[in-house]
């Protein structure tokens, strides 16, 4: 069954962060939906590799619509975390129970949305003493499942893992 994926991302985002995740759900048949401040609005990934045409803006959805959420690292999450719209809506989404794909600074969302204190999970190594004292339990793998419904990566790297973790918990 295809599950319709939000994606909360802005510029400076890792490229192959974005790229490769959205690449593997479409191939399984699953809709990806960018959503920055505005639809319309082309942002560019760090590496200048990628370029997005977002689909929706913040304002105009809703955690309902969506049966999982992509976080990719670079700057972006780090800028969307400074918006309460960004955060509220990454709070709803984890209250609601539906699965979580955070990649890299992907947490630093989850952080400023406090929903990670007794978690498992990974990210990339600046991140970390955030996770730690946000109350979640780090660990330095590839790919960590939290209870079905959080799969983290620390770097590109790890792409492959995480990748085929998120693709098992969207098929389930």
């Amino acid at each position: 069954m295809s599950k319709k994926i939000a994606v909360l991302i802005t510029d400076e985002f890792e490229d192959s962060e974005f790229t490769s995740p959205a690449e593997a759900y479409k191939k399984a048949g699953h809709q990806v939906i960018t959503i920055e401040n505005k639809a319309g609005n082309v942002i560019k990934g760090k590496q200048g590799k990628a370029k997005v045409t977002i689909d929706k803006s913040i304002d105009d959805v809703n955690v309902a619509d969506f049966d999982a959420l992509l976080l990719p690292g670079g700057h972006s999450p780090d800028t969307l975390r400074g918006d309460d719209r960004f955060v509220d809506f990454t709070r709803d989404f984890a209250k609601s129970g539906k699965p979580i794909f955070a990649i890299c600074h992907g947490p630093q969302l989850l952080i400023s949305a406090d929903v990670i204190r007794g978690r498992k999970l990974t990210t990339v190594k600046p991140v970390v003493v955030d996770v730690k004292n946000a109350g979640a339990e780090f660990y330095d793998k590839e790919v960590v499942v939290d209870d079905n419904t959080l799969v983290t990566s620390r770097t590109p790297d790890d792409l492959p893992a995480f990748n085929r973790e998120s693709l098992k918990i969207l098929a389930a």
